[in-house]
């Protein structure tokens, strides 16, 4: 996610109070004197500090710190939806820091891979090793062409770790109404009428920011193929935005909302919301990303668990958000550095035990039963070709559109066939021609 996204947390937290005493916080603005002397790392990311990648890129960051002493660590304060906006015009700029954590897809990374604006690695992937951990499935994320169109071409971007989506579930809240954990979408579907029939709005989500158009595209998902994901993400292919499966994601949530398993009211609710009330038990189910298993973890305890989205061989994910090294970064090879440390078994096994999905981790080093499953799950969707990216990919600004139009989908203030239209509209105005 987004993915945008992706997206969670990520939207408004930041690392900057985790780190207090271990790093030296640079504040907004240029680079300062030192830039380009070799003597600092000035570096963006928006990871919360009790996630997995929160707290890998800390220890990243102490381990960095050893191995180059005399060099400063300047972290500054982001927040996914602030670079997700922001990143052509400051990346444009003579500000641009030497190493930023960006989203993936045609829409963000690609976008600014085809303007020029980031470092082709390359040379770096292939001194270093960074490809031979990456599955195909996420190293598709990594590489664009010309164009800005995934999976071919140059490598712009690399992955420590990856993500996918699935449903989280309280467990309380389902012994205290007596409902099974469900195994089969007929199940699921049950389970969701047996919380509504007990005054429990089932599903957490929020309109306002992704969750509500990934149950849309989830759902789609469930009756597509590896086919219909490539033409409608990687342009192999003319997607029919009122095919069956497009057709059926976009009315069986509007009849969710209609049926009380969603809240109207989510519309205007953002992420954080949607992820706060899970975690306040106000919700016993959410579909979203392995990003938030760290927290849930840390804040939830033992009362709740996960499971696949059931009926469906496809889900939202890929590798997970980008180390990209801006064009006009003034200490790359202290760059290259950092992402050379994040892809060690060290650090590979922090995210591994905190909830992450790592893509070097020693299986024998994750000792934590539910980041086992977590894995497990994710290697499975993999290892099956499952993972379906995510549907604000595909062009510049689609994630805006999903958004707003979603949010209609919701208020009832648009019919399904108008909802595709205007994705269907937005899309061929984004895509490549030709």
């Amino acid at each position: 996610m987004l993915t945008a996204r992706k997206r969670t947390t990520r939207t408004v937290a930041v690392i900057a109070a985790a780190l207090a005493g271990a790093l030296v916080m640079a504040g907004c603005g240029g680079g300062g004197d030192e830039a380009g002397d070799g003597k600092s790392l000035r570096l963006w990311h928006y990871e919360a500090p009790n996630s997995a990648m929160g707290i890998a890129w800390k220890q990243a960051i102490e381990e960095f710190k050893k191995g180059h002493p005399g060099v400063t660590v300047k972290v500054e304060e982001k927040g996914f939806e602030q670079i997700q906006k922001t990143a052509s015009m400051v990346l444009n700029s003579g500000d641009a820091p030497d190493l930023m954590e960006y989203n993936k897809g045609n829409a963000t990374t690609g976008l600014l891979s085809k303007q020029g604006l980031l470092t082709d690695l390359t040379p770096e992937v292939t001194k270093r090793g960074w490809d031979k951990p990456l599955s195909p499935g996420v190293r598709t994320t990594s590489r664009y062409d010309a164009q800005g169109v995934m999976g071919s071409g140059n490598w712009y971007g690399i992955p420590n770790y990856a993500e996918y989506t699935m449903v989280f579930y309280n467990k309380t809240l389902f012994d205290k109404h007596h409902i099974e954990v469900p195994a089969t979408f007929a199940e699921f579907t049950a389970a969701l009428e047996a919380f509504k029939d007990k005054g429990v709005t089932p599903l957490a989500s929020a309109g306002a920011e992704y969750p509500a158009h990934q149950y849309v595209y989830q759902l789609a998902l469930s009756k597509a193929d590896r086919s219909w994901v490539d033409a409608y993400e990687r342009y192999k292919g003319k997607p029919d935005f009122h095919d069956p499966a497009w057709t059926y994601g976009a009315t069986a949530f509007a009849d969710w909302v209609k049926k009380g398993y969603i809240a109207k009211s989510s519309s205007g609710a953002k992420a954080e919301d949607a992820g706060a009330a899970f975690i306040a038990g106000k919700y016993p189910m959410f579909f979203s990303g392995s990003w938030w298993f760290g927290r849930f973890k840390s804040e939830m305890k033992d009362q709740w668990g996960t499971f696949r989205f059931p009926g469906s061989q496809l889900t939202l994910g890929s590798g997970g958000n980008l180390w990209v090294v801006p064009k006009g970064a003034k200490n790359k090879e202290l760059a290259y550095d950092f992402i050379d440390i994040t892809m060690k078994k060290g650090i590979q096994n922090t995210l591994g035990n905190n909830g992450g999905v790592p893509v070097a981790a020693d299986p024998s080093a994750i000792t934590d039963p539910k980041s086992k499953s977590l894995i497990q799950d994710f290697t499975a969707y993999s290892e099956g070709d499952g993972l379906a990216f995510y549907p604000d990919w595909p062009v510049p600004g689609f994630y805006d559109t999903l958004v707003s139009e979603t949010q209609k989908l919701i208020t009832g203030s648009a019919k399904p066939d108008d909802y595709l239209d205007a994705l269907k509209k937005a899309y061929d105005a984004g895509a490549p021609k030709g």
